[in-house]
């Protein structure tokens, strides 16, 4: 329960699928929570929710045995900061598009010294832990996502690789799109290409290289391709049935 064991996972090459959360109500967690993703991702950069109604639910994931993920707003210490403190166990920071941004993110994330990172782990209460035990396994445990989603960021995606102290690159499809002038158009031969040149760099550097994708079948298609961090839609469009039929297929075809 703590501390989490998902860097291990990661280092291991192990599958990690998750599911979007489409609500902030507790007892909607717990359902979604049933289908045993190994992640579940709570968007707040395009949400109208505050963290004050998140903070349950990755208590609740942290308690399941689920990485309970928030997307934050913006590269700002004070989303990042909160969204630690109320108990994620990962931050994923939206459209980072060079190094200089990605060691801002790290400076956010992490406790000194490697980062800057304010201590007030508000949810180790809630867990029955105290401040130090959070402060001793923070910097192991946690993890930071970087989105890769412009062609800036692709163009220096060197650079960014060879850099230290986060854990996960996620390409956003739909975003890298839009930088390629090609809005929505996620298929486009470009933005493929794109997507099987990072995998092929990402081999070997004991990061996870997640996406996100609707269908499941594009999902499968990119685990394939070496996306071993994958979002599989959400629970509200497969169901649970749905979604724990297509968990099992990915784990049996995929799995270490």
């Amino acid at each position: 329960m703590y501390p989490s064991d998902i860097r291990q996972k990661i280092a291991n090459n192990e599958l990690l699928l998750g599911t979007s959360l489409f609500s902030r109500e507790p007892h909607v967690a717990a359902a979604i929570y049933t289908a045993k993703p190994d992640w579940g991702w709570i968007a707040q950069e395009h949400s109208p929710w505050g963290t004050e109604s998140i903070g349950m639910i990755c208590v609740m994931a942290r308690q399941a045995g689920i990485v309970g993920v928030i997307r934050v707003p913006w590269n700002d210490p004070a989303h990042i900061k909160k969204a630690y403190d109320v108990g994620a166990t990962g931050v994923m920071v939206p459209q980072v598009d060079n190094p200089e941004e990605v060691a801002k993110a790290i400076n956010y994330a992490k406790y000194p010294p490697i980062g800057n990172r304010g201590i007030a782990p508000f949810f180790a209460g809630m867990m029955g832990l105290t401040q130090d035990d959070v402060i001793k396994h923070a910097n192991d445990e946690t993890l930071l996502i970087i989105q890769m989603e412009s062609v800036e960021a692709y163009e220096r995606i060197d650079e960014t690789l060879a850099m230290d102290n986060f854990e996960v690159l996620l390409v956003g499809p739909t975003d890298l799109s839009a930088s390629l002038g090609i809005p929505g158009q996620i298929h486009d031969d470009r933005v493929e290409q794109i997507m099987s040149d990072v995998a092929s760099k990402m081999a070997g550097t004991g990061k996870a290289l997640a996406t996100t994708f609707g269908d499941p079948e594009d999902c499968r298609r990119w685990i394939r391709e070496g996306y071993r961090m994958m979002n599989v839609s959400s629970v509200l469009s497969l169901g649970i049935t749905g979604t724990n039929k297509y968990y099992a297929e990915f784990r049996e075809e995929f799995g270490n």
